[in-house]
Parts: structure tokens; C-alpha cells; sequence
């Protein structure tokens, strides 16, 4: 077995007094498909800022591709994709601009970054109206857009915090198809999504995090073997568990509580 491609130990990252990711050890293998799960507010973004040098851990160290990794890492920066919360593009730029601009930052040379822009837009549906500028862009459409920039350069790592936020049906499948192909190529993607079906059918493995801490880490075979255990449940009742159940039971969240209803509805 090679070096994980990512791997932290300890990693913690503190507010004040508040702790949104504390002690957090985890190792992805290269070319898995990564699921990160939490509820809000549990410390996924927070994480991810952290693995990708946009924020600097209070404590913990953080590896990628076998080398110690931290805000300054510009080689295994430019090995890296990463579709952040907010997106943050440049919205007085037309796609395309956008894309030949981000493509050259990566060290792309003119002519490939030009070659892989037209081949992205296409890809995206995003061609048809090529002097629209990014700020006019439908939130889906940016949300493409920032995907095809995290992906122009050929990342063996990527990173993508709610990458089918706001993407209609037909465009998520095409999506899905893409990482899916990233995948089979030896890439390494590391997902964050509240749409625990999506990441059913993507991830082979899947940690969860809670207030902030690593509850649960596995492949989906053994998340649900454990949560089966926990229930007194075997075979057949095991296999049929959905990631669903598998969080709302490792995070506590509804487990013999009665639903909450409101007066007035």
C-alpha cells in the first residue's frame, strides 16, 4: 500500500472559545471516492478550508499525496481541485475568461488552457452565450462553472463542498458521470453534500462528523455492519440500511423522539 492521499492527524481548528474541528484523524486511500457528512454547523467546511490551505489549523497536521501539506504548499496546491463553499468566482468575467485565466494560474500553457476552456463549456452546457458574464450566470450554471475550474489542470486530488447544490437533474448526472470517470483514472475525491442519496451511489467510504469530532469512519459495508449490530439487526435487515439511516443513527438524530409539530401548521 502506497500513502494515503490525504491523511490528518489531530486536526483541530479553534474560534475563540469555540471548537469547530477538534482532533480529527482520517486517511483517504488514492482513488477513493470520499464521503464527508455532518449535519450543519458540524465542521465539514471548516475541514475542508483547512485540507485545501484556505484557513491554517489551530493544531493537527495534514498530509496530501505523502507530503506534509499547509497554506503554503504551492506544488501540491497546483495537484489540487477544489469547488469551495461560495464558489468565490469572478463574476465580471465571462466564463470562458474565467476558465483561460484559471487555467493559466495552474501553470497550463496558452493553448492547452484554451483547448480544455472550449472542451468545459461545452461539456457544461455553458457555451451558448459566451459573452454573458459569470455576475448573469443562474446559481446551477455557476456552480458548473466552478466545477469545470476545479478540474481544468487534471487534479490527482479533489475537493468539492455541495458540488450538486442548485444543478438540475439532467446536469448532476452528467456531473456525476465526469467524477465517476476521474475516479477509474486514479483520482481522489473528497465530497461533502447533504444529499445522502448522491453520496450512496458515489462514495465507497464515508466519515461523519459531529460538533465537530469524527463519529463514525468506514466503508459503507462497515457502517452499516456497525450500525446493524448497534439495532440487534443481521443479514438481510443489515443489508437494506441506507446511508440515511446509517447518519440519523450515528449523530442521534431522531432515535425514539417523537417529531416536533407546530402549533399553528
Amino acid at each position: 500500500m502506497g500513502s494515503p492521499a490525504i491523511s490528518t492527524r489531530g486536526l483541530t481548528r479553534r474560534f475563540g472559545d469555540f471548537t469547530a474541528v477538534d482532533d480529527v484523524t482520517l486517511s483517504v486511500a488514492p482513488g477513493q471516492f470520499f464521503g464527508f457528512l455532518g449535519p450543519n454547523g458540524a465542521g465539514k467546511s471548516t475541514t475542508i478550508k483547512m485540507l485545501t490551505g484556505l484557513l491554517e489549523p489551530t493544531s493537527g497536521e495534514i498530509e496530501i499525496l505523502g507530503q506534509r501539506f499547509t497554506a503554503s504548499s504551492l506544488d501540491l496546491k497546483r495537484q489540487m481541485g477544489v469547488v469551495p463553499e461560495g464558489m468565490a468566482l469572478l463574476n465580471r468575467l465571462t466564463g470562458s475568461e474565467y476558465l483561460r485565466f484559471v487555467g493559466r494560474m495552474y501553470g497550463l500553457d496558452r493553448e492547452t488552457a484554451n483547448r480544455r476552456t472550449e472542451e468545459l463549456l461545452e461539456f457544461m452546457n455553458l457555451a451558448n452565450e459566451p459573452k454573458k458574464l459569470i455576475a448573469d450566470y443562474s446559481h446551477g450554471m455557476q456552480k458548473k462553472l466552478a466545477l469545470a475550474a476545479a478540474v481544468i489542470h487534471g487534479p490527482k486530488v479533489l475537493f468539492l463542498d455541495e458540488p450538486f447544490e442548485g444543478v438540475d437533474a439532467i446536469a448532476a448526472g452528467t456531473l456525476k458521470a465526469m467524477l465517476q470517470g476521474m475516479i477509474h483514472r486514479g483520482a481522489t475525491i473528497f465530497l461533502t453534500s447533504h444529499v445522502l442519496e448522491i453520496v450512496e451511489r458515489l462514495c465507497s467510504h464515508v466519515a461523519i462528523i459531529h460538533k465537530g469530532r469524527l463519529v463514525a469512519n468506514g466503508s459503507l459495508e462497515e457502517l452499516r455492519a456497525g450500525v446493524a449490530t448497534s439495532l440487534g439487526e443481521s443479514g438481510e435487515a443489515e443489508e437494506k440500511l441506507t446511508l440515511e439511516e446509517i447518519f440519523l443513527n450515528v449523530v442521534g438524530a431522531g432515535a425514539g423522539e417523537p417529531a416536533q409539530e407546530l402549533s399553528w401548521l
